[in-house]
């Protein structure tokens, strides 16, 4: 897909959303948007087409405890419903994601419907998914 292609999805996305004057995707390729309380995050790669859409699960203040990545990556394997997504981690910002990816641009009804199962299910992996996690984790005091 294009820039010009997964910039004008974005936009069309933000525009049902209500946000109708965002540029959909900054020159460098991001963009970004709260739905309730959810974070949704965009990256189009200009190399390989792809559009990266990323939930936001949890941003951590410092780098994660060992095993908590792994825990989350447990939960995938094992089914947890991950709204289309799989776990990201991106150490740069220390934030941790389901996140799915598009190389062709969806129609957009498919593409409003996708982002929101990601969205409803990195609420579900925010709080109820990262307690299981944690308290395998975590040691109880």
């Amino acid at each position: 897909m294009t820039r010009d292609e997964a910039t004008q999805l974005v936009q069309e996305y933000l525009r049902a959303q209500g946000v109708h004057l965002s540029p959909g995707l900054n020159p460098k390729g991001l963009g970004g948007v709260s739905v309730g309380e959810a974070q949704l995050y965009f990256e189009h790669s200009e190399d390989t087409g792809e559009l990266k859409c990323s939930a936001l699960i949890y941003r951590f203040r410092d780098a994660p405890r060992p095993g908590v990545l792994e825990g989350f990556r447990a939960e995938q394997a094992a089914g947890t419903d991950a709204g289309g997504g799989t776990v990201d981690f991106e150490s740069e910002s220390k934030s941790l994601f389901l996140s799915r990816s598009y190389q062709t641009p969806p129609i957009d009804l498919v593409f409003a419907s996708e982002l929101s199962k990601l969205m409803a299910a990195s609420l579900r992996w925010g709080s109820e998914v990262f307690e299981r996690v944690a308290s395998k984790v975590i040691p109880a005091k």
